[in-house]
């Protein structure tokens, strides 16, 4: 199981030791690669860096006694006991990438490694160190993993690691880099989970040494406690119990979920901020009730502030409660490992939940020692308890640890025990200080969240409500979103406040009756929406029973909001460089307070950079329909008409975009047809115009009768062609040239039922015979487009009739999430049904094959044979001799009358008659003549020359020169086609006799031709 989420995590499923050495390479990493690896290393060889480097700065003047490394040390102790007996590597950097407090969890460790996985000192920022952890984090500021091959630099290749920055909480800068390293073998998700616990109590032992004024005001606090339960002061017993606080937030954490402690915290906050003594009921989940008490207090310095108590009822646990751990420890992790990481002091304004205990040993930094007796650390949310050697169990909650002077019995006029122990400090701060600061962290928090979380796709409507997903439940309870419907199909609104339809309605609960998505809003000019867009700012109504613009828009449909406590309202304008694209209506419900102009503020910064990401996914759904539209002008839109096969084809577009997959059925002479198919690398427009470029000098090629080969040859030297010529000014060009392209093509004889196939980078076709066997043939592999240098193969195979020929781009097989060979196989288990019809073969094998989401355009051609029959074949062999054509004419004749064809034997005996003529006089060997009966009656002379005949217009003068111009007025075409064994010469005469009869008279009367008197007829 373990390897499986490696794996996951890794990316090893798709090889990212492979894709690292493509990249190093130079080649093009289309997939198989995390963004955030890929652009470490993009960053990693700008700057010159090569993996192979073996050298890292060293600093000697780190400070051992800086304020990061006093917060961090008691952390690292304690991750230090977690990974006892495992072979993990923790180490704590600075704000430049200076590894600052190394740990291990062998001790055997720090003497087996190198240097630099060993001593503090080393610099380990990306731009001297490659793609690590300490330096992605640093660079991409996030939580981060790397994995083995991932890494830059080869030294690190065997590693997993996984780096988290620290921040100061205050300031939201970087102080550092916690990091956590193993060996691939024992990455596991769960060191994610516990990196953050241990950052997070880092950041708050930071904020702690930042917090003297919170610290004076708790410290007075704990002082006039003590004084009310000993009757004397005990500034040293008060000290000592500020300090045995550290850990109570996590234990009380574990009882309260979070909404019950944001209620805690908020109502606390107001009571803070009267500044005065007060005390509040406040109801929570599960009918749990909660007293808050407010208390005015004064520190030795003279900051005056409030310290505020909770006052748990009987149906309320006394202590907090304790959640399971994790059933899946990682291997190496022992029971005691799953202690949680050291307690903190409090930071200023941030919840302290828990009982209030007597004093314990202070250590140096403030924090209990880990060993010292009647001290353990709070259990963190996911992990369970259990003894520590050295550590005994802490007192339970509500009772007085027994150690000297500061436990005395209370007096007369202090609280009882059972009040006393039913009391936990909730919050402790100066009013309205510590409350903006974390209301303002906050919110930038959800901004900078918001620009990682809105725009992820460039789909329009999820877009949309990707914005009203960030807001909710941290801004607003009910989020709905109106977009005209041009917007939706990727234009501009004409007039955005007429055609505005529901597109996102998104909350806490699915009940509150907001218009449905898909349904037409229209707006009063009263209502805030339509304010919003004429001022093109958001406008906020505090209390909706007072708006009379909102209420009078649909009154009932008012009323009904009303009385789901919806009761404030914010809208906000979607405008992107210009252009209004919506609406946003930010609503709130739970929170009794209204809205203010924070959160107005925030609303209209959070809509703003969504409105971008909507409009640039408003112009590329307009671009995507643009370049879809001309995609589809340019395949082709049903088959030609032809009897050598019967053709059915799919084309499907990948899901995020246009690709340059293209197939084309051409006929050609003699009843054969050419099937092709092929794939340009790319999506878009670029794509898209560069498949109809190559299908066009396709069909040119093969309207010049070449060979599979030849063909393959000549669109080989084009793209070559077209990249040197595109290569030198990109930027006239609009795109990088044709970066690769696949192509497959065949040429089928329904005659000799024969089909010669060549290849250039494209996957071999299925054959499908009439039994039902599927064969994958073995066609000789060619080199992509463009690449020159390497000739083509063509290879010919025999079909009998009712074959089906299968051609595909790689689009239907190729997905990075699935194996080739598993895909191939369900390709020809879908092949495997005799007697189908090429359409029901093309759904069967989109039904079996096609992802539910595809990656790249699939182009499908399903080709069924057909053969000619022999009967309507006749074939002649003849001497090169001047007195055979008049057998031949008579030949003919008899054949035309068995099929029929009276009335067309005239014009094919002059066709023939000058075609024969014409490879007696100027080609050589042995002659053919074959006639086929087809749509056309096809008249065909061959001779081992490969000397063409070119037509011209003879002069009056000229005894000859005329033969070709009678060809081609009789036919309605005619050409040429070489062979191994020299060339073909034909012509199609139609079956509509008074179409040859009168082109035959025409003929004659325009050049006034004796015919009997022509030598040789």
């Amino acid at each position: 199981m373990r390897e499986v989420i490696q794996m996951g995590l890794s990316g090893d499923a798709v090889s990212p030791s492979r894709a690292r050495e493509r990249f190093l390479q130079g080649e093009l990493i289309e997939g198989g690669v995390r963004g955030l690896i890929l652009s470490s290393w993009h960053r990693c060889r700008l700057l010159g860096l090569s993996p192979d480097q073996t050298e890292l700065p060293y600093r000697e003047d780190i400070d051992p006694d800086s304020r990061l490394v006093r917060a961090a040390e008691p952390v690292l102790d304690w991750l230090q006991s977690v990974f006892a007996g495992s072979r993990m590597n923790v180490g704590l950097a600075d704000g430049s990438g200076t590894v600052v407090l190394r740990r291990f969890g062998e001790a055997s460790m720090a003497r087996e490694l190198a240097p630099i996985q060993s001593v503090p000192g080393f610099v380990f920022a990306e731009q001297v160190a490659g793609t690590n952890g300490i330096g992605i984090a640093l660079a991409e500021r996030r939580l981060c993993e790397v994995y083995g091959a991932e890494h830059f630099a080869e030294r690190s290749q065997s590693n997993a690691c996984s780096s988290i920055p620290v921040r100061d909480l205050l300031s939201g800068r970087i102080e550092g880099i916690l990091s956590l390293g193993c060996s691939r073998a024992d990455a596991h998700p769960a060191m994610n989970t516990l990196i953050r616990e241990a950052a997070e109590a880092i950041e708050r032992r930071l904020l702690e040494q930042s917090s003297a004024r919170e610290r004076g005001l708790l410290r007075a606090y704990l002082n006039a406690r003590s004084r009310a339960r000993t009757g004397e002061a005990a500034t040293g017993a008060g000290a000592a119990a500020e300090a045995q606080l550290t850990g109570v937030e996590e234990l009380i954490r574990s009882g309260l979920d979070r909404r019950d402690q944001m209620i805690l915290r908020e109502k606390a906050a107001e009571l803070i901020s009267s500044a005065q003594r007060g005390g509040l009921e406040v109801p929570l989940s599960h009918g749990r009730r909660v007293t808050l008490l407010s208390h005015v207090v004064r520190s030795s310095s003279g900051v005056e502030g409030v310290a505020v108590e909770a006052l748990l009822h009987d149906d309320m646990p006394h202590q907090g409660l304790v959640v399971p751990g994790h059933a899946d420890v990682p291997l190496g992790f022992t029971a005691h490992h799953a202690a949680p990481p050291p307690a903190v002091a409090p930071p200023p304004a941030v919840p302290l939940l828990g009982s209030l205990p007597g004093p314990a040993p202070v250590s140096a930094t403030g924090l209990p020692p880990a060993s010292a007796p009647g001290v353990t650390p709070a259990p963190a949310p996911g992990f369970t308890p259990v003894p520590v050697p050295g550590v005994t169990p802490a007192p339970a909650a509500g009772t007085e640890p027994a150690t000297g002077g500061a436990a005395a019995a209370p007096s007369a006029t202090a609280e009882s025990a059972d009040e006393a122990a039913g009391r936990r400090l909730v919050l402790v701060g100066e009013p309205g200080v510590g409350q903006q600061a974390v209301a303002a962290r906050h919110r930038l928090e959800l901004l900078s969240e918001a620009s990682t979380r809105i725009g992820t796709t460039l789909d329009v409507s999820r877009t949309a409500r990707e914005l009203a997903e960030m807001a909710v439940p941290r801004l607003a309870d009910f989020v709905t979103i109106d977009l005209p419907d041009a917007v939706l199909r990727g234009e501009e609104s004409p007039d955005p406040r007429t055609d505005l339809r529901r597109t996102v309605v998104h909350g806490i609960r699915d009940d509150c009756p907001f218009y449905p998505v898909g349904e037409r809003v229209d707006l009063r000019p009263t209502t805030p929406q339509l304010r919003c867009l004429a001022t093109g700012r958001a406008v906020l109504e505090p209390d909706l029973k007072l708006a009379a613009g909102w209420l009078a828009q649909d009154p009932r449909h008012a009323e009904r909001l009303l009385e789901h406590d919806v009761h404030s309202l914010i809208t906000v304008p979607l405008v992107a460089r210009g252009v209004v694209l919506g609406i946003a209506s930010f609503y709130r419900s739970e929170d009794p307070a209204p809205f203010g102009d924070d959160d107005r503020s925030l609303a209209q910064e959070l809509a703003t950079r969504a409105a971008i990401c909507i409009d640039n996914a408003r112009r590329y759904t307009r671009e995507h329909t643009m370049v879809l539209a001309l995609q589809r002008s340019l395949l082709p839109h049903r088959p030609p008409e032809q009897d050598a096969v019967e053709v059915a084809h799919r084309y499907l577009h990948a899901a995020s975009g246009v690709g340059g997959d293209w197939f084309d059925i051409i006929p050609l002479s003699g009843t054969r047809v050419a099937l092709l198919v092929g794939d340009v690398v790319g999506q878009g427009l670029h794509a898209a115009v560069t498949m109809a470029r190559l299908r066009t000098a396709a069909r040119n090629f093969t309207e010049l009768d070449f060979a599979p080969d030849e063909v393959l040859t000549q669109l080989d030297n084009l793209v070559a062609r077209l990249d040197r010529d595109e290569g030198g000014d990109e930027s006239a060009t609009g795109g990088p040239g044709i970066i690769g392209a696949t192509c497959l093509y065949a040429i089928y004889d329904p005659t000799t039922q024969k089909c010669a196939m060549a290849r250039a980078g494209h996957l071999p076709p299925a054959l499908v015979h009439p039994d039902g066997t599927v064969a994958f043939p073995d066609l000789p592999a060619g080199p992509p487009l463009g690449l020159g240098g390497l000739p083509f193969e063509t290879a010919e195979f025999h079909l009998p009739e009712g074959s089906e020929l299968v051609l595909y781009t790689d689009g239907l097989v190729h997905d990075r999430h699935r194996d080739i060979d598993t895909v191939l196989g369900q390709l020809h288990r879908a092949l495997t049904h005799p007697g189908r019809s090429p359409e029901a073969t093309c759904e069967a094998v989109l039904d079996a094959v096609v992802p539910e989401h595809t990656t790249d355009d699939i182009a499908l051609l399903v080709a069924r044979t057909h053969a000619v029959d022999p009967d309507r074949i006749a074939t002649w062999d003849l001497p090169a001799e001047p007195a055979r054509v008049s057998g031949i004419r008579a030949a003919v004749t008899r054949r035309l009358a068995e099929w029929g064809l009276d009335e067309v034997a005239f014009t094919a005996e002059l066709v023939l008659s000058e075609l024969v003529t014409n490879a007696i006089c100027h080609g050589s060997g042995p002659i053919q003549v074959r006639l086929i009966h087809d749509r056309s009656l096809i008249c065909e002379v061959s001779d081992t020359s490969s000397t063409a005949p070119h037509l011209r217009h003879a002069a009056a003068t000229d005894e000859g020169g005329r033969g070709l111009f009678l060809v081609a007025q009789l036919s309605q075409a005619w050409g040429t086609r070489y062979t191994r064994e020299g060339k073909v010469i034909w012509a199609e005469c139609a079956l509509d006799a008074s179409r040859g009869v009168s082109a035959a008279a025409g003929t004659e009367a325009m050049i006034g031709i004796d015919w009997e008197n022509i030598p040789g007829i």
